[in-house]
Formats: structure tokens, sequence, C-alpha cells
């Protein structure tokens, strides 16, 4: 399944150029853009992913798993229809980017209870930044953070930022993955 994810996320999400021309979140340019929404909103791509999330947590005892929307919401439904394919289930859940100020006040959406063991999930890992406000902010609801799992790894020092904040993060595919598959092609253009 992994090779099958590598592949898709190369056709659909990855974009390299020689020279810098790619602005990051960060503001920062770089080589590569990686964009995993195409892959995370697509059929095969929920299928794939919700299976290797799945398997990078099931060894865990957690209610959910989520992180800070738009990027994550996929990748946690994808995970949490799994779980309960695999008779281990969890909840998805989201992180608003900005806090909910009317009804209930909070940050989280989903059932989740303070006290529970959650993993964090992400859709790309460049410096970590979202990924340690996703983890901030489930901590001020409560909740108990025993994973990251980072969909793709840009390789950048976001994995070291995290573990800062939570040692058990795992990433699914990282950049050099990306770029073995890129290379390849390359060798088979004429």
């Amino acid at each position: 399944m992994k090779e099958e994810l590598i592949q898709l996320l190369f056709e659909k999400s990855f974009q390299y150029n020689t020279e810098p021309v790619f602005k990051l979140a960060s503001g920062k340019s770089s080589h590569y853009y990686i964009n995993c929404k195409p892959v995370t909103l697509s059929p095969r791509g929920m299928y794939l992913i919700g299976h290797l999330v799945f398997d990078a947590v099931s060894d865990l005892d957690i209610s959910g798993v989520g992180g800070l929307t738009f990027g994550a919401d996929p990748i946690a439904m994808a995970a949490a229809f799994v779980s309960e394919l695999r008779n281990k289930p969890f909840k998805a859940f989201s992180i608003r980017k900005t806090q909910k100020d009317h009804g209930i006040i909070k940050w989280i959406e989903g059932d989740l209870a303070a006290d529970n063991h959650v993993a964090i999930v992400e859709d790309v890992a460049t410096t970590g930044g979202s990924t340690i406000k996703a983890i901030e902010r489930a901590r001020a609801e409560g909740l108990v953070i025993d994973r990251v799992v980072v969909l793709v790894d840009r390789m950048e020092g976001g994995i070291d930022h995290i573990r800062n904040h939570v040692p058990d993060v795992v990433s699914i595919v990282n950049r050099e993955d990306l770029m073995t598959h890129y290379h390849a092609r390359e060798k088979q253009t004429p």
C-alpha cells in the first residue's frame, strides 16, 4: 500500500523544480511543492491513507485521531473509517484554526472528552509549526497525545521540532521517497 500511495502522491501532489520557485506557508522558497489534498480527497487515496494511518496507530489504545483543519481532516476521517472496519474503532476529530467564539467556546470538533488519548495527524510537515499548534490546542482541551503521524515529511526539520512536544512521531512517506520516483522517471525520459 505504501508504494502505491507514494506513486499516487508523486503523480497528483508533488512538484519539483531545480530552482526554488515554490513559496511555502513559512514564507521560505523551496524546490519542492507537496499539496496532498488531490490524494487525501480521492477515493483511492482515502483508502490507502486510511489503512496506512490505522496501521501506524493500531498498537495504541486511543479514542481518536485528528489534527488542524483542513489538511488533517480527510486523513483522520479515512483512518477512523478503517478503524471500524478493523474492529478497533476510534473517532475522527478536527482542530479549528480559530477558536469558536459562540456557543461552547472550544478548539476541537468531535466526540471526545478531556483525558482521552489521541493521535495527531498532519498531511505535510515542513517546520512542524501547524502540527505543534494542533498539539497545543488539543492539550488545551485536555487531550493526551500518544503519537503524531505525518503523511509526508519534507525532511526539513519539522519532525525534530514536533518531537520536542510529542516524542513519538512517525511519517508514512518522506521527500526522499518522492524524489526516488522523480529520478526514476528522469532516467526513463529520453
